[in-house]
């Protein structure tokens, strides 16, 4: 289906904290990614986010720091608005869910589905602390997890293993704000009934999405429409909130999984008078950029609330993440173990660029992902500035050098194949990336665009202009190769700042200027041409687009976590949480290391073999940044085996080095390689790897027992 304009929302974030890094690779850098591209290829679209200001860790925030919720949203309104706007997420719109238009569309949409006879009112029992005389919503109800044994799970979702729970089937519940003994009590709410859309769900996401959707997204969705589909209370007890507007709910507001999607209706009331044509016209795609802990409700409850409406279009695709862990731990604010945007500004000052190349460079679109300082460098140097940065600069450094600063002709008489290489490479640069990003693959469509500028560097490479310009008092005709690689250069670096725009927008501004042309020049319709830019036009001196990162950051940065995590040693709040208990010395010292796995018989470990093997080769895997090849001599055999070591060391680092390799394990073809085994290695708490091998020269082939 062709469509008209575009609908694009970021998950709203809860204004009790600051976001972190993990947000961003979650869905907000993403989302800015598309609609950034949307943007250069003319759509119409809207990108519309807010401050979710009326969830259950915004009053528990607020009692702990004695103020009032208000004042905590308030308070992390600005410091996410600003996050955002410094890191260059082009909302069209960053709203709020406290503002009074917000109130009023959810409440007419609740409105209209208590008027059209679709809630279920229901009285029941729910848990009361006598101590604070209130009921208890779901995120005031800690317990144990009934699925991972978490001691810390709330009454709606085990943040731990993810599982989503009623505070029923919590072990051992108990109050989150007091320790006063838990009761039940009745009060009355008004059920969602989910059950009745459970038909049309199937039929919509498990009939209609299966080859659409992200596997994630679309295997979660039908995990849960098989499991069954029961009622949903769409009210709750409390003071902050929307009220619930119809006679008999003194003291309820509605739901905060009820109110906070109709927050992207709000925002784009008050973005624009044409709003109903972005929620209410079939020619509009809708599209959710999340995290994976939101896909029920954005692909399951808030569907069926918009089906059970009418009048509005269903989301196209809910294109969610996974989670990104730092330095090997989960992510957790109460522990302070995060990398916080308005820290990160404050410290690494116009590397805004540097990040978002990091997190969709790692992001974690299939499975979850780890962040690490070291890594951060390591692509930083290699990648940013090695390959792309290099590229760019070499090219006006030798065109100011060789062709008197100004754009040199092309002369088709005497181009070769190399040249007309690399313009084929140049359109279908455009293509690739262009089909990555509009299917949602915005990791490999940012790897098609620093391919680009490796190959333009081996074609620089191989020309060798300034080797040729030595040949020009006795052939002055070289001058036209001269000319040719420099001008076929200088147009792939206009096309690297269009293909890079939606990933890197303060670096494509940066190329602007250099290359003296206006921000027009950026729309997609321009990529793929090698005349963007005007032969005889000067172009201004170079300016390094990217700068090296210094061991010395790296190693600040990652004593600033640590340290971080040991002043963390009194409760606090969880971003999307409750309180966490206070921890201890001795747990703080537990938790930086990566928890035990189960026990095994002696059995169970006599069926591994372990051999000693030395490295004869190591060679970088193609299209795979984390992968070596290497070839690995056991004495008996030479054998093959991958690894995803690429990150910490050089393959002619570690040519020579014995490892313990599990001999045994079953082969496995990764990017058409067959791997037959699994080398050992050791990771310190930095993230740092360091091989696992014998203390002493060992026979290859030699067991390890």
């Amino acid at each position: 289906m062709e469509f008209k304009r575009y609908l694009v929302t970021a998950a709203l974030p809860y204004a009790n904290g600051p976001v972190h890094i993990g947000h961003l690779a979650g869905c907000y850098l993403p989302a800015d990614i598309y609609v950034r591209y949307l943007r250069a290829r003319k759509r119409d679209v809207k990108f519309v986010c807010g401050s979710d200001e009326h969830g259950v860790p915004i009053t528990i925030r607020a009692m702990k720091e004695g103020i009032t919720p208000q004042d905590v949203v308030d308070k992390y309104n600005t410091i996410i608005k600003d996050s955002f706007a410094q890191m260059g997420i082009s909302f069209d719109i960053y709203s709020r869910t406290s503002n009074k238009i917000h109130h009023e569309t959810s409440q007419a949409f609740f409105r209209k589905l208590y008027d059209d006879g679709v809630f279920e009112e229901r009285e029941s029992e729910q848990y009361y602390d006598e101590e604070k005389n209130t009921f208890l919503a779901d995120r005031y109800i800690v317990g144990t997890c009934p699925v991972c044994a978490n001691e810390n799970a709330y009454g709606d979702q085990c943040e731990k293993c993810g599982s989503t729970l009623s505070p029923e089937q919590l072990i051992n519940p108990r109050s989150a704000l007091s320790s006063g003994p838990l009761v039940k009590r009745k009060t009355k709410h008004w059920y969602f009934p989910l059950d009745k859309y459970e038909g049309w769900l199937k039929e919509w996401i498990t009939d209609g999405k299966k080859d659409e959707w992200k596997a994630n997204v679309y295997g979660q969705c039908k995990s849960w429409i098989d499991s069954g589909l029961q009622p949903r209370a769409m009210t709750r007890d409390s003071n902050w909130g929307v009220p619930v507007p119809i006679p008999g709910a003194d003291g309820k507001v509605l739901y905060v999984w009820f109110d906070a999607p109709i927050g992207y209706i709000s925002a784009t009331k008050e973005l624009t008078p044409q709003w109903s044509d972005y929620w209410c016209k079939d020619d509009t795609k809708l599209v959710h950029f999340i995290g994976k802990d939101n896909i029920v409700f954005h692909c399951i409850i808030f569907p069926s609330m918009l089906k059970a409406h009418g009048g509005f279009v269903l989301p196209d695709n809910v294109p969610a993440n996974e989670f990104l862990n730092i330095e090997g731990q989960k992510v957790s604010t109460s522990r302070n173990w995060a990398v916080w945007v308005d820290e990160y500004i404050k410290d690494m000052p116009d590397q805004q660029d540097v990040l978002r190349y990091v997190l969709c460079a790692n992001a974690p679109e299939t499975k979850d992902n780890d962040f690490t300082w070291k890594d951060y460098q390591d692509r930083t140097n290699n990648e940013l500035v090695s390959v792309f940065g290099n590229f760019v600069n070499r090219a006006f450094v030798l065109m100011h050098k060789l062709c008197n600063g100004r754009v040199p002709a092309l002369h088709t008489d005497v181009m070769d194949a190399a040249d007309h290489a690399l313009i084929a490479e140049i359109q279908n640069a455009k293509i690739s990336v262009q089909n990555c990003i509009e299917g949602y693959k915005f990791r490999d469509g940012l790897y098609e665009v620093i391919d680009l500028a490796r190959k333009a560097n081996k074609y620089m490479q191989d020309k060798e202009p300034w080797i040729v310009a030595r040949t020009l008092e006795t052939n002055p005709d070289n001058q036209k190769l001269i000319d040719n690689c420099l001008h076929l250069c200088l147009q792939l670096t206009a096309n690297l700042a269009i293909l890079a725009n939606p990933f890197l927008p303060f670096t494509a501004q940066k190329m602007c200027h250099m290359m003296k042309v206006v921000d027009r020049m950026l729309e997609w319709e321009n990529a793929g041409s090698i005349t963007l830019l005007k032969t005889n036009y000067p172009l201004r001196a170079p300016e390094l687009l990217f700068r090296k990162i210094e061991d010395a950051e790296v190693a600040a940065q990652v004593e600033k976590l640590h340290n971080n995590l040991k002043k963390a040693t009194t409760p606090a709040m969880d971003n999307n949480n409750t309180t966490a208990p206070q921890e201890t010395p001795a747990a703080e010292e537990a938790a930086k290391h990566l928890p035990p796995k189960p026990e095994i018989t002696i059995d169970d470990f006599a069926k591994i073999d372990l051999r000693v093997a030395t490295i004869l080769k190591a060679e970088k895997v193609e299209k795979a940044d984390k992968l070596l090849k290497l070839e690995l001599d056991l004495g008996y055999e030479i054998r093959t085996v991958l690894s995803g070591i690429a990150m910490h060391f050089k393959p002619e680092e570690i040519v020579g080095k014995q490892v313990t390799v599990v001999a045994n394990l079953a082969p496995r073809k990764m990017r058409g390689i067959e791997s037959k085994g699994m080398i050992l290695m050791a990771q310190n708490l930095d993230g740092r790897l360091i091989f696992a091998s014998p203390l002493e020269t060992a026979d290859n082939g030699g067991e390890v027992r």
